[in-house]
C-alpha cells in the first residue's frame, strides 16, 4: 500500500550526495515538504510544490500532509528517525502511512570521526532543551554524542561539565559536518571558553574527572537533590524502586512527591521513562520541578493540587508510588483503580493510623507488606554507636490481570 508521505534524509553534501532511491523519489513528488535550508538544496523541479513546516510543527502537519498533493516527500537531515522529523511524522500520522528513506545520520558521523565504536556511545539530543539532559549520562570514562542546538550550546555543555566535577572532560566540537566547511575545535571543558563554531555542530564528548557517578538508573545520594527533610531517602528509596521496576516507555504517578527523588529516579532508569509528580503544596512542588531540572530530567511533569482529585485527568499509569497523603480518603482507591493490568503500586507510611490502612488494603489486594529499619553509624562519646531512623512501612502490589 502506498504510504501517504516519504521522509528521505539528506546528508550534508544535500541533492548531489542523495542516492539513486532517494534522488528518484524526490523527483516523483508533487509535493515537497521541509525546513527552508533542505528545500533550498534541491533542483527546480517543474510543477513541483514546495511548503515550509508548519508552526507550531505538531499541530500543524496532520492538516499540511492533508492538503498536499501526492506523492508526498519530506526533507530530513540524516537518518530522519535520529531526533529527526520522521519520528515525529510517525507518531502523528502513525506507521502505515509514512515511509522512511534515511542517509547517514549526524551521530553516526561524528562517531566515524572520533572512532568511537557505537556501543561504547550514547548519544544525547538537546536540540530545544537544557543542556542539563545530559546529566543523568555522566560518569568517568563515558563518552557522548550531544547534538547541539546552536553555537552556543559547547559552551554550556563545558561549564555544566566544570561545575559538576567533570573538567578536565575532552570536548570535540565538529561543525558543518560532511559538508566542505566541515570543522573540529578541540579542548576541556574547563578551559573552553567561548570560541566561535559553527550553528551546526556536534559535541563528541570524553568525561573526565572527579564528578559523581550519574550514570543512568543509577540511586543519587540524598544530597544530590535540594529538600527540607520531605524526601525518601536512599536505602528507603532503593526499595520502593526496587518494586515499581522501571521500564522504558511506561509511566509512573508519583503521589505526595515531596522532594521528587522517586520520580526522578524513576525517569533517570531510561530516557523514555516518564513521570507525573502530584504535590499539593507549592513550595515543594517548586522543589520538584529544580530537582527535575537540576538533575537533567526537566521533561518530569509537576501538578500542583491534592490527591485525589488532582488525579482525574491524568493517563493511566505503569506504575504508582504514594509517598504521602495515603490515609486521606480516596488516595490510595483512585490510584488502584487508575492503574494498568500488571502495573505495580508501591506506599510509604511511617504513622500508626497510615500502617492500618495499609494492613487493610494488604487483607484485601495481597502484595507484599515489610517494615523497613535503616540504622547509621555515627559517634557516641568516644566510641561508635547507632542512631535508628523513624521506621517506614511499606504496601506493594501488582495489579493482577482483569
Amino acid at each position: 500500500m502506498a504510504k501517504d508521505v516519504t521522509v528521505v534524509g539528506l546528508g550534508a553534501d544535500g541533492w548531489e550526495g542523495l542516492p539513486a532511491i532517494g534522488r528518484n523519489t524526490v523527483l516523483a513528488a508533487r509535493t515537497v515538504l521541509g525546513g527552508a535550508r533542505h528545500l533550498t538544496l534541491l533542483p527546480d523541479i517543474p510543477g513541483q510544490a514546495r511548503r515550509k513546516w508548519p508552526s507550531p510543527l505538531r499541530d500543524g502537519l496532520a492538516s499540511l500532509v492533508a492538503e498536499a498533493q501526492p506523492p508526498v516527500v519530506a526533507l530530513a537531515s540524516g537518518d530522519p528517525l535520529v531526533s529527526g522529523i520522521g519520528t515525529t511524522l510517525l507518531d502523528v500520522l502513525g506507521h502505515e502511512r509514512v515511509r522512511i528513506v534515511p542517509a547517514v545520520s549526524s551521530v553516526a558521523l561524528a562517531r566515524a570521526r572520533m572512532g568511537w565504536a557505537a556501543e561504547t556511545v550514547t548519544a544525547v539530543r538537546v536540540v530545544g532543551h537544557d543542556v542539563r539532559r545530559i546529566v543523568p549520562a555522566l560518569a568517568p570514562a563515558r563518552r557522548l554524542v550531544v547534538l547541539s542546538s546552536d553555537e552556543t550550546t559547547p559552551e554550556r555543555v563545558a561549564a555544566l561539565l566544570t561545575d559538576l566535577g567533570y573538567g578536565t572532560s575532552s570536548l570535540t566540537v565538529l561543525g558543518d559536518l560532511g559538508s566542505p566547511t566541515e570543522s573540529h575545535r578541540h579542548g576541556t571543558a574547563v578551559s573552553w571558553g567561548t570560541p566561535r563554531v559553527p550553528r551546526l555542530n556536534v559535541i563528541a564528548v570524553e568525561v573526565r574527572g572527579t564528578g559523581p557517578g550519574w550514570a543512568t538508573g543509577g540511586l543519587l545520594p540524598d544530597d544530590a537533590f535540594e529538600h527540607t527533610g520531605q524526601i525518601t531517602k536512599r536505602d528507603v528509596r532503593a526499595s520502593a524502586l526496587a518494586r515499581l521496576a522501571p521500564a522504558p516507555g511506561q509511566l509512573l504517578w508519583d503521589v505526595g512527591a515531596g522532594s521528587g527523588s522517586i520520580g526522578v529516579e524513576w525517569m533517570r532508569a531510561h530516557p523514555t521513562a516518564r513521570c507525573v509528580a502530584v504535590e499539593s503544596r507549592p513550595e515543594r512542588a517548586a522543589l520538584v520541578r529544580r530537582n527535575a531540572d537540576a538533575l537533567g530530567v526537566g521533561d518530569l511533569v509537576v501538578i500542583e493540587g491534592s490527591a485525589p482529585e488532582a488525579l482525574g485527568d491524568l493517563d493511566r499509569p505503569d506504575a504508582v508510588f504514594v509517598g504521602g497523603g495515603a490515609t486521606v480518603p480516596g488516595v490510595v482507591e483512585t490510584c488502584w483503580a487508575a492503574l494498568r493490568p500488571g502495573g505495580r503500586l508501591v506506599v510509604h507510611g511511617v504513622t500508626a493510623e497510615t500502617e492500618s490502612l495499609l494492613l487493610e488494603q494488604y487483607r484485601r489486594h495481597g502484595g507484599e507488606l515489610v517494615r523497613l529499619h535503616i540504622e547509621r553509624a555515627g559517634p557516641l562519646g568516644s566510641f561508635t554507636g547507632w542512631t535508628p531512623a523513624r521506621a517506614v512501612t511499606q504496601w506493594s502490589v501488582v495489579k493482577g490481570e482483569s
